[in-house]
């Protein structure tokens, strides 16, 4: 009897942390449905993709674009460019890419540009850094890209200048592999 009583125990608690772990989420169903669009583009573009990060200051009339390329799951460039010619930034950093060896190097380090993450590394960030439920924080969850992330992240309440801490992606493409 006792095992028992300690079986059934032992199985409340296991359905209830598994109910409070899909609670931490927002968006959860918008997020799942997302994630198995992301599965299956996955395996029509044999993991080969490009996709466009986008980011920019409501202060400043610049923004600027960060392009990533993915072949068989792995990143080999990030491309990255200002969309106008901000004052103050040194010609070589206006437009500049990485291959598959400077991916993130410390010469970029300090700059605008995306960090490179494929999207698995995104889906994974969503999941357990910018989709998270927390207080007094605005949280965006946009799958734009034929049910792809298109904006997700949050901004804290009451922030001032830009605070959104998330990814917003332009477009996700198949890599047209020659």
């Amino acid at each position: 009897m006792k095992k028992t009583i300690y079986v059934i125990s032992l199985l409340f608690v296991i359905c209830c942390t598994l109910s409070c772990e899909s609670d931490d989420l927002n968006y959860q169903n918008d997020f799942k449905n997302s994630e198995k669009a992301w599965i299956s583009f996955k395996q029509s573009s044999n993991n080969s993709y490009q996709y466009i990060v986008t980011g920019g200051s409501v202060f400043t009339t610049y923004g600027w674009e960060t392009t990533i390329t993915v072949y068989n799951g792995v990143i080999i460039k990030r491309h990255f460019k200002y969309n106008a010619d901000p004052e103050n930034i040194p010609e070589e950093n206006l437009e500049w890419t990485e291959n598959e060896n400077e991916i993130n190097s410390e010469e970029h380090q300090y700059t605008s540009a995306a960090t490179a993450l494929t999207l698995d590394e995104v889906y994974d960030k969503a999941k357990k850094e910018w989709l998270i439920k927390r207080k007094d924080v605005s949280i965006y969850f946009e799958t734009e890209n034929n049910g792809l992330i298109s904006t997700c992240g949050y901004v804290p309440k009451n922030c001032m200048d830009d605070c959104f801490y998330g990814i917003t992606i332009k477009s996700i493409e198949t890599l047209s592999v020659d």
